[in-house]
C-alpha cells in the first residue's frame, strides 16, 4: 500500500498542507481577504472570488456549499471568514458549518471594525493567531486510499490527448487500485464520449445520471446559440490541432484512467474518500472547475496542458503535466511533469508510475511549480438563468 506523509485532521482525511485560510463571502470582501493573505504570507491563503453580496437563493446556496467545503479542505487546519456585513450569505452560519469539522475559525466584519484599513489590521492579527493554533501540527505517515485527486485540462493540444490525459489517466488508476479517490470534471467535455463514460458506470442510476448531466450541459449552451457537438472546440484548442469536440472529449476523458465509475456528484459536493473514479459535474471554465473538486474535498490536482497554462490554486498543490515537449521547453518553470516522452517512446504506464509518485512526493510536502510561483487562481461556478429555472421548479 502506498503512503503518503500528511497532517491529521480531527473529521476526515489527512491534509497535505496545513494552511489558514482566509475566505471571503463575497466580492465585496475579497479585497480585504487577499489583503491579508498578502501581509500574513506564509501559511496563509486567501480565495478571493467574483460572486456578489445578494445572489439569487440556488445561486448562494452553492457559493455558501463552495465556500464551507474550502474551509473544510483537509489542507485547511483553520480558516477566518471575512465579510462586509451586508451579504445574504450569513458569515456566522459558514464559520459554524467549518467549525463543526474540527476547524479553528474567526470571523471578521469589515462594516463592524471601521472598514477596510481596519479590518486589513485586524486580520492580519487574527490570522497570525489562528496560525498559532495549529503550527503545532506534524505530518504523519497515511495511506494512499485517504486522497483525493483532481484532474483537470485546459490549453489542449494534439498532444494531450495522446500522452498527457492518457499519462495523468495511468497515475489515477494506480491511485485507485491502492484504495484512493479520484476525480475529473468539465462535464461540456464529456460531449461526443458520453457513451464510453456509461458503458464504465457501476449501475444504472449514476449512468442515468452522468447522461442527464451531459444532456443539461449541452441545452445550456444550445440556448446561447451553440451547437457543440459536431463542431469545433474552442479557438485555442483549434489551434492546439483538435477539430471537433469529439476529439476534444476523447482525449479529456482519458485523464480519469480506465477504472469504473462509481459515482458523479454535484459541483463542489464531497467527493468520497476512497471512492475509486468519481465524476463532478463543472463547467468548462478551468478555474471554476478546479476550485470545484477542491471543495469537493481533493487534497491535490494534476493540471494537463499542451498549449500551455500556468494556472494553480491557493488551497490545493496542483501538479502541471504537459504532453508537448515544445511546451515543456518553453513553460520548464511552470510544468511539473513532461508527459512528451511519450511520443518519443516512453510508455504510458510509466509515465503514469512516474505521475504517480510526484502525487505522493506533493501530498507529503514536495511543492509544485505552481506553489513555488504563488499561482492561485480561484473563481465560483456562477449558476445560469436557465440553471436557476429549472432548479426553482420553473422549467
Amino acid at each position: 500500500m502506498a503512503t503518503f506523509d500528511g497532517y491529521p485532521r480531527p473529521d476526515g482525511p489527512a491534509g497535505v498542507r496545513n494552511y489558514v485560510a482566509v475566505v471571503p463571502t463575497s466580492v465585496a470582501a475579497s479585497a480585504v481577504a487577499e489583503a491579508i493573505g498578502e501581509r500574513v504570507v506564509e501559511n496563509v491563503r486567501s480565495t478571493p472570488h467574483q460572486m456578489g453580496i445578494d445572489p439569487p437563493d440556488e445561486a448562494r446556496k452553492q457559493v455558501e456549499r463552495t465556500l464551507s467545503g474550502v474551509g473544510t479542505n483537509p489542507n485547511v487546519g483553520a480558516a477566518l471568514v471575512v465579510t462586509l456585513g451586508t451579504e445574504t450569505i450569513d458569515a456566522d452560519e459558514l464559520a459554524d458549518e467549518i467549525s463543526g469539522a474540527g476547524r479553528d475559525v474567526e470571523t471578521l466584519s469589515i462594516r463592524n471594525v471601521g472598514g477596510t484599513a481596519a479590518a486589513i489590521e485586524a486580520g492580519v492579527g487574527l490570522a497570525r493567531d489562528l496560525w498559532d493554533g495549529i503550527a503545532g501540527a506534524r505530518r504523519e505517515e497515511r495511506d494512499a486510499r485517504e486522497l483525493v485527486f483532481g484532474v483537470e485540462c485546459g490549453g489542449s493540444d494534439a498532444t494531450s490527448g495522446i500522452a498527457a490525459n492518457p499519462a495523468v489517466g495511468a497515475a489515477c488508476d494506480r491511485l485507485v487500485r491502492d484504495g484512493g479517490t479520484a476525480s475529473f470534471s468539465e462535464t461540456p467535455e464529456f460531449i461526443g464520449a458520453e457513451h464510453l463514460l456509461a458503458d464504465r458506470c457501476v449501475d444504472d442510476g449514476i449512468r442515468e445520471r452522468l447522461l442527464d448531466r451531459v444532456e443539461r450541459r449541452e441545452s445550456t449552451a444550445q440556448l446561447m446559440g451553440v451547437d457543440l457537438r459536431g463542431a469545433q472546440p474552442s479557438p485555442g484548442n483549434q489551434s492546439g490541432g483538435l477539430t471537433t469536440i469529439e476529439e476534444k472529449s476523447l482525449g479529456a476523458v482519458s485523464k480519469g484512467g480506465t477504472t469504473p465509475v462509481r459515482g458523479i456528484v454535484d459541483y463542489a459536493n464531497p467527493l468520497p474518500v476512497g471512492g475509486g473514479l468519481v465524476l463532478m459535474d463543472t463547467p468548462g471554465y478551468d478555474i471554476e472547475s478546479v476550485v470545484g473538486k477542491v471543495a469537493g474535498g481533493a487534497q491535490v490536482v494534476a493540471f494537463t496542458t499542451g498549449r500551455g497554462s500556468t494556472t494553480g490554486n491557493p488551497i490545493a498543490p496542483v501538479i502541471k503535466v504537459t504532453g508537448n515537449p515544445k511546451t515543456a521547453d518553453r513553460l520548464a518553470s511552470n510544468m511539473d511533469i513532461n508527459a512528451g516522452t511519450i511520443i518519443s517512446g516512453e510508455s504510458i504506464d510509466a509515465v503514469g508510475k512516474r505521475i504517480y509518485g510526484t502525487l505522493l512526493d506533493v501530498a507529503s510536502g514536495e511543492r509544485t511549480a505552481a506553489e513555488r510561483r504563488r499561482l492561485e487562481e480561484f473563481a465560483v461556478n456562477e449558476l445560469q438563468p436557465n440553471e436557476l429555472a429549472e432548479l426553482r421548479g420553473d422549467t
